[in-house]
């Protein structure tokens, strides 16, 4: 018997600052980066912990700290109670994004009314690609061999085939960082973000005792003043002699942890809610992998078509920068709207803390909806080994 599908809608959306690999949360934990937001999104609405019926958390790379169901520790980590369950997902760099898309639909479904989605990576303590890289010897066979490729090397494919300029990314990148320190100076972002408070111990030398630092990270640490394309021009390229990606043209590696409470119209009601929006739709398509960063190309329209409108209806798109190069190259191919695209700028001024980005992102889709009264807004981004993800919200 079929069932009509219900409303999912969001009732808050939270983050912690991004910081750099190495950096600010060099020591921090990501389950503990993840209780922390998952603590924050129902602050407001505690007595809701007890109604949770999951929790879908991201994760890239699901290894060492962010192992063992990451998902379930982060939850009881943040003091839920014991019934409340959590699965970790992996979908490379669109897993918070997804854990958003799954959670939504469970409560569009009818077969939930409270579910949480989160993403948590520090790429700090798990490496890019993990601690072991142990590919499958096949990929390096002419007919899969663009699986083994690294996300570099796809980018400088895209560059190359969608002939995508250095001095062009470049400029992109300068522009990110230009729009991320000014969302960052006007208090764009503080709505979005939890402060978290670090500790830091260490021995002075010729002391016996142990000196400590206590630090609130309250903003995002990758935004660069001063960056200009003469600045970015003289950054050798990372990937291909001859090529034109840099470290200063692609996403930044970071730590960071994203969290979104998603309920039914009925707990709305119960609860006396105000929602801040309503998920609409999502889609996934696959690409070829040697070019995975051109996968939002595909996954956009599809995700328009379902939600039955038209690329013009969107007034905020948070598209992932993984590299400037596939970024220029989608927003080339569908004449996106560069000033409805990372309005705040993105992850290479923001940093990209790969399976927590989608989930951080949506934080910040929402707040920059509300800041400039607009109604619908997508979060999508490339995959590795080629796909692209998009999703669309309501803000209400």
């Amino acid at each position: 018997m079929s069932q009509q599908m219900q409303d999912a809608y969001i009732v808050k959306a939270v983050r912690t600052p991004v910081a750099k690999a190495r950096g600010a949360f060099k020591h921090v934990r990501p389950d503990d980066m993840l209780a922390h937001v998952l603590k924050g999104v129902t602050e407001q609405n505690s007595e809701l912990r007890e109604r949770v019926e999951d929790v879908i958390v991201g994760c890239a790379m699901p290894e060492a700290e962010q192992g063992m169901n990451v998902a379930r520790i982060g939850v009881l980590l943040a003091g839920f109670p014991d019934s409340v369950p959590a699965v970790t997902i992996n979908r490379f760099c669109s897993s918070g994004s997804q854990a958003v898309a799954m959670a939504a639909d469970k409560v569009r479904l009818g077969e939930a009314d409270v579910m949480i989605a989160a993403g948590t990576e520090s790429m700090t303590m798990v490496p890019m690609m993990g601690n072991k890289i142990a590919m499958n010897s096949r990929v390096f066979q002419d007919e899969n061999v663009g699986i083994a490729y690294g996300m570099g090397i796809t980018a400088e494919k895209v560059a190359e085939r969608w002939n995508v300029s250095r001095q062009a990314q470049d400029e992109f990148a300068t522009e990110s960082h230009r729009r991320a320190i000014q969302a960052t100076e006007n208090g764009w972002f503080a709505d979005e973000i939890l402060p978290y408070d670090t500790e830091s111990t260490y021995q002075v030398p010729g002391a016996l005792e142990l000196s400590t630092i206590n630090k609130t990270v309250s903003v995002d640490e990758g935004p660069r003043p001063g960056t200009t394309p003469e600045s970015l021009a003289k950054l050798r390229t990372v990937f291909r002699a001859d090529g034109s990606v840099t470290a200063g043209n692609a996403s930044q590696m970071s730590d960071g942890a994203g969290a979104v409470l998603i309920v039914s119209e009925k707990i709305l009601k119960e609860y006396n809610l105000e929602p801040i929006g309503r998920f609409v739709t999502s889609a996934v398509a696959g690409v070829p992998a040697d070019i995975m960063g051109i996968g939002p190309k595909e996954a956009i329209p599809m995700c328009l078509k379902r939600a039955g409108l038209k690329q013009d209806d969107l007034d905020w798109v948070e598209l992932n920068e993984a590299f400037a190069a596939q970024a220029l190259a989608v927003m080339g191919d569908l004449d996106l709207n560069p000033e409805k695209v990372n309005p705040n700028g993105g992850a290479i001024a923001l940093g990209h803390p790969l399976g927590a980005t989608g989930a951080i992102r949506t934080a910040t889709m929402f707040n920059g909806l509300e800041r400039t009264n607009g109604k619908y807004g997508m979060v999508t981004m490339c995959i590795g080994t080629g796909m692209g993800f998009a999703m669309i919200c309501e803000k209400l």
